[in-house]
């Protein structure tokens, strides 16, 4: 309570309702595997390698590549995951890129030496650098001078032989031209004879240094001047073309091409290169190296080309589970589904990747461990096995039993994107696990309908077939195993045909009870977290009894919870018949809640038969 030690009048802000239960997004997914680029903790890797949201496929393919094969071989499920998802209506997505290298002496990672001849003779070498390993950084660089040639020049007050360049900042560069030259051409190379580095003092005054940075090197009022910036052009595939612009090589320059293009945080966080730049390197040899280039079989100044990316070999379970963080380096960074446990958005997630692995069960029930380690609050989906018969999709089932997962069978086939049929030849056909369409499906159903809605019975988009002919009486007996039939319906396309997860307990046999239950658990435990250290009293329990109960309601109201009256749909109890004396003293506060979810109709049935009509009616 507020003191008052002297008389007036005193205005409060006080709450009189319960504080409210927001709902937690359910349909943000999560997918951890390969991809040709994009960022993955590497030693001596950028320091912000984490798992990275994108809303769309065109943002997954800048940040994480195309659907290229790996290493000319690998179909990329993931990306191939990634496309279907947003195809089907999937909104947020985060990506947990895994990469296993070659061997330990090979990063994967492109790079282009430049080698930088100093005024003293001596020479530094920087490197263009891929900023994540995979064959997508072997890209091609060029940088090229950018003059200005009507550079602004004015005299100072008492030094009428010197020259100010009004345009020039600190660490800018100019050239230096005599009286009656002729000015350079705009693919002119550079001189660092006639390269001078601008230093600005606090007063505003120019001073003009030679190569070395030290030498400084008064002007004549006859000097034409020219400004010179670099742009640099990077050249990912043909239809990205990366650019920056307006860029110096002095570290006090505004826009130093070594902070633009920078390892750990560049101006575009979706920068495919780097430039290393020692901190002993000279600004004029800089420039002058960079635009001349290291591909001379084509007498192209200012051209790199990276060599060296290598998208790794495949992962193994380990790898795709991943590890923590460690607390003891902060170098260490997690990968593989470790990254994405400590996003806690995540509602769904998935490993296209696991099913054409080696270890794909293991990799299974790594996925399985991971969705159901406390406070998780995320369901799994399950690919089952390429070409898999009846025999070997049901002995594959039998090997999990979870409720926080859901097996889904067959794979789908859809045209291959990266090949163009000639004309009159068969589109290339390709094969992909189910988890990708699935996952997009489980958003659209969570954003048209809500989480409560089994995500079955919605149509399948972007295939052309499923892998293999789901009829009525192989799904009996799939269904009863709790494997989530894919199935076409002549006149009403391909349909999500199965909603049960693979638990052995019948309480949880639904996918939508088990998600609305993860919902339910998501929302209350971060909306609540104002009552700890609360006093524990019946003002506290009577406040958290209204805030569940509010939320409930909203829940009975949507249709979620089944029964006419609320006392059928929940029921909340936070008191003395809660809660023990030895439960206050040990400060625990015990809430129970009851609520009763809708559960899909499985099965609709109609039951017909003949009645005689009554005349006399």
């Amino acid at each position: 309570m507020p003191e008052y030690l002297a008389p007036g009048v005193f205005v409060e802000e006080v709450s009189f309702r319960a504080k409210s239960i927001e709902g937690v997004p359910t349909s943000t997914t999560g997918f951890a595997g390969m991809t040709r680029y994009g960022p993955v903790p590497y030693p001596e890797g950028p320091t912000s390698a984490e798992p990275r949201l994108v809303t769309s496929f065109v943002e997954f393919e800048r940040l994480y590549g195309k659907l290229d094969l790996l290493n000319a071989d690998r179909v990329p499920y993931l990306a191939h995951a990634a496309r279907a998802y947003f195809l089907n209506g999937g909104q947020r997505l985060y990506v947990s890129r895994v990469y296993h290298p070659v061997s330990e002496t090979e990063s994967g990672v492109a790079r282009a030496d430049v080698v930088v001849h100093n005024a003293d003779g001596s020479t530094t070498t920087v490197a263009w650098l891929a900023r994540w390993p995979g064959s997508m950084g072997d890209v091609q660089v060029e940088v090229r001078p950018a003059r200005s040639r009507n550079v602004a020049v004015a005299a100072p007050a008492g030094d009428p032989a010197a020259l100010r360049v009004n345009r020039a900042r600190n660490g800018a560069l100019v050239e230096v031209v005599p009286a009656g030259s002729p000015l350079p051409g705009a693919k002119s190379p550079l001189d660092a004879d006639t390269l001078r580095t601008v230093r600005v003092d606090a007063a505003g005054l120019q001073t003009f240094l030679q190569a070395d940075g030290q030498t400084a090197d008064p002007l004549t009022a006859t000097d034409q001047l020219v400004l010179v910036e670099l742009e640099v052009t990077v050249f990912v595939d043909p239809d990205r073309v990366d650019r920056a612009t307006g860029l110096g090589c002095h570290p006090e320059h505004r826009r130093f091409i070594g902070k633009i293009m920078d390892l750990h945080d560049p101006e575009d966080d979706a920068a495919v290169v780097c430039l290393s730049v020692p901190d002993a390197v000279q600004p004029v040899g800089l420039a002058v190296a960079l635009t001349k280039g290291t591909d001379a079989a084509d007498h192209v100044r200012g051209r790199f080309l990276l060599k060296g990316g290598h998208d790794g070999s495949p992962p193994t379970a380990d790898d795709l589970a991943g590890h923590e963080t460690d607390p003891d380096r902060a170098d260490r960074k997690a990968t593989g589904l470790e990254a994405l446990g400590e996003i806690d958005d995540i509602a769904i997630v998935a490993l296209p990747d696991a099913a054409e692995l080696e270890e794909g069960e293991q990799a299974v029930e790594r996925l399985l461990a991971h969705v159901q380690k406390p406070g998780a609050y995320r369901i799994a989906i399950v690919d089952g096995p390429k070409g898999a018969s009846m025999n070997e999709i049901r002995r594959f089932r039998g090997l999990f039993d979870s409720s926080y997962a859901a097996l889904y069978h067959p794979w789908l086939e859809t045209l291959d994107p990266n090949q163009n049929a000639e004309q009159g030849a068969p589109p290339g056909k390709l094969l992909l696990p189910p988890s990708g369409f699935v996952a997009g499906v489980y958003a659209r159903s969570d954003i048209s309908r809500g989480v409560h809605k089994a995500p079955a019975n919605e149509v399948v988009y972007g295939l052309t077939r499923f892998e293999a002919n789901i009829n009525t009486g192989r799904q009996q007996v799939l269904n009863p195993e709790g494997i989530n039939a894919l199935r076409f319906f002549p006149g009403r396309g391909n349909r999500v045909w199965g909603a049960r997860t693979l638990s052995s307990d019948p309480e949880w046999k639904y996918v939508n009870v088990r998600r609305f239950f993860i919902y339910l658990e998501h929302s209350i435990d971060k909306a609540t977290q104002w009552a700890v250290f609360e006093p524990n009293g019946p003002d506290l329990w009577q406040k958290i009894v209204r805030s569940v109960e509010d939320f409930l309601d909203l829940q009975w109201r949507n249709g979620a919870l089944l029964g006419s009256t609320r006392a059928q749909a929940y029921f909340v109890r936070c008191d003395r018949t809660t809660m023990t004396q030895n439960d206050l003293d040990n400060g625990r506060l015990i809430c129970l809640i009851g609520v009763a979810p809708v559960r899909p109709a499985e099965f609709v049935i109609f039951r017909v038969g003949q009645w005689t009509a009554d005349v006399r009616s």
